[in-house]
Order: structure tokens, then C-alpha cells, then sequence
């Protein structure tokens, strides 16, 4: 019987990190892949924006 005990964590451990895996997978992309993407998009805008807003004020400086 000691093997089962040996053997019980890591099929534990493949059984969750699967889940996990299968999790990752099914929350990508669907119904709400626009509007992350939206979301990155605009982050993005505003850093670009940011940082040659900057760039601006340096150079004029």
C-alpha cells in the first residue's frame, strides 16, 4: 500500500494542473476577446500618448 500513498500527490497535483490548463483555454477568445482587446488597445493609446506627450515636453524644454 505504500505505493498508492507514493503514487496519490502527483495524480493529484496532473489532475488540478490539467483543470487548470483546460481553465486558461476555455476563458480565451469568446464573448469577451473584444472587449479585452478593447481594453489592451486603449491602455496602449495612452501609454504611447503618455510617453510622446513626454518626449514633446523635453524636447521643448
Amino acid at each position: 500500500m505504500d505505493y498508492v500513498s507514493a503514487l496519490v500527490p502527483p495524480v493529484v497535483m496532473a489532475a488540478f494542473f490539467i483543470g487548470l490548463i483546460v481553465t486558461i483555454v476555455k476563458s480565451q477568445g469568446g464573448d469577451k476577446k473584444a472587449k479585452e482587446d478593447a481594453a489592451v488597445d486603449a491602455a496602449l493609446a495612452r501609454a504611447e500618448a503618455a510617453q510622446q506627450g513626454g518626449v514633446r515636453h523635453e524636447a521643448g524644454a
